[in-house]
């Protein structure tokens, strides 16, 4: 193992140093250099957070539970839903506020889950399609209409058009055929079969009207 000379700064002597000893010196240093980091990390999160900072660690009121989630700032509250939450009911189509797939009601108002940041909606109620049937069991009166008619074909466009429906028809609870279509309207189906789901869901909206 070779040796290095380095000199003192302080008396310019030469200073005999073996490969070993420089391994230790860098390894030294290092832990010192991580230790100051973490020191300072810790000292900052008990700062209080700079103007603009959002809080990771939140809570939300979803199907009526209060769960805490560790989100990030640009985190949709769809992906948080799917992959944080494990509701996989809501469905992730274009990702882009076009298909409605990823359709929840927030405060009673459906809305494109894909296309909200978790972060602005942790003093709202969110509901999800794994939310509406009643705690026994018992579906949702549209639940009901759609598994009467057999609305809809792949069904992978199913929760958000219920979602959809359901916020309508708190509008609106007795519509005319015409006017459930333009309340779903921003939902599309890939299977195309829309007159089968109009049937449906205007049949769920009279078992909500009897409900």
């Amino acid at each position: 193992m070779a040796d290095h000379e380095l000199e003192d700064p302080g008396t310019s002597t030469p200073v005999k140093l073996s490969r070993r000893d420089v391994i230790k010196g860098v390894i030294a240093a290092g832990a010192a250099s991580s230790a100051s980091y973490l020191f300072r990390g810790s000292t900052a999160s008990a700062q209080a957070s700079a103007p603009g900072a959002v809080e990771r660690l939140i809570t939300l009121d979803v199907n009526g539970q209060q769960r805490r989630v560790d989100v990030m700032k640009q985190e949709t509250l769809a992906m948080t839903l799917r992959y944080k939450l494990g509701l996989t009911g809501t469905k992730l189509g274009c990702d882009r506020a076009e298909c409605g797939a990823c359709t929840v009601l927030i405060d009673d108002v459906p809305r494109y889950s894909c296309s909200i940041f978790t972060h602005t909606v942790r003093d709202k109620k969110i509901v999800t399609i794994e939310g509406l049937a009643g705690a026994n069991g018992k579906l949702h009166p549209v639940q009901q209409g759609v598994l009467d008619e057999q609305g809809f074909q792949c069904g992978f466009c199913t929760s958000g058009f219920l979602m959809a429906a359901v916020g309508f028809l708190k509008t609106n609870p007795n519509p005319t055929r015409a006017e459930l279509a333009h309340g779903v309207s921003g939902n599309l189906c890939r299977c195309m079969d829309y007159d089968k789901i109009l049937t449906a869901l205007m049949r769920g909206a009279e078992y909500m009207r009897k409900a």
